[in-house]
């Protein structure tokens, strides 16, 4: 049963790559979420770096925060500042074949927070 669930994953996140396709002007922002922890990298395809990176696993990331869609907020602030750092002002969104829900919306709302275009 949890194989099949992980297929069909894989199988909307080959789909969905298709047509999201990170350029130097609109990166792709990769969500990536597992059941503990959340990541979001900004990532250039066409020269294929990262240019901005977030994660509930960074040593500073505060512990009081009250929940896993609230950690995903932060991570999502972060990778909005950071994006906006590095010269990113729009980013095209890639799921990774999650539903765009819960945690996987949080960190898409907190980095229009920040200021990202999403």
């Amino acid at each position: 049963m949890a194989t099949h669930k992980f297929a069909a994953r894989k199988r909307r996140h080959q789909r969905l790559r298709k047509r999201v396709i990170g350029t130097a002007e609109r990166p792709r922002l990769v969500v990536t979420r597992s059941n503990r922890h959340m990541m979001a990298q900004v990532i250039d395809d066409a020269a294929g770096t990262t240019l901005a990176y977030a994660s509930t696993l960074e040593a500073d990331f505060p512990a009081d925060i009250e929940g896993k869609i609230g950690a995903a907020r932060v991570v999502g602030e972060r990778i909005g500042k950071r994006a906006i750092e590095a010269g990113v002002s729009a980013v095209v969104l890639d799921r990774a074949g999650n539903k765009y829900h819960g945690r996987v919306a949080a960190v898409a709302d907190g980095a229009r927070e920040a200021g990202l275009n999403l």
